[in-house]
């Protein structure tokens, strides 16, 4: 899964983390990263939901899935 997030979403993120620059690699590869984790932390969501009976996915369910 590549491309969901925005490039500039990641130049923002990054510039108010502080940076003064950022690369077009750089956002890249933190899109790549943030991509990856939201797909595992919505995978272990969904199996939560469905634990619980439930089709719809709340928001605790993504809260626990990222611990």
């Amino acid at each position: 899964m590549n491309g969901t997030i925005a490039l500039a979403a990641m130049e923002k993120l990054l510039k108010n983390a502080g940076a003064q620059r950022v690369s077009e690699e750089a956002k890249i590869a933190l899109r790549t990263v943030l991509e990856d984790i939201a797909m595992e932390i919505g995978e272990e969501a969904i199996k939560l939901s469905h634990h619980a009976g439930r089709k719809t996915i709340k928001a605790n369910d993504i809260r626990l899935a990222a611990h």
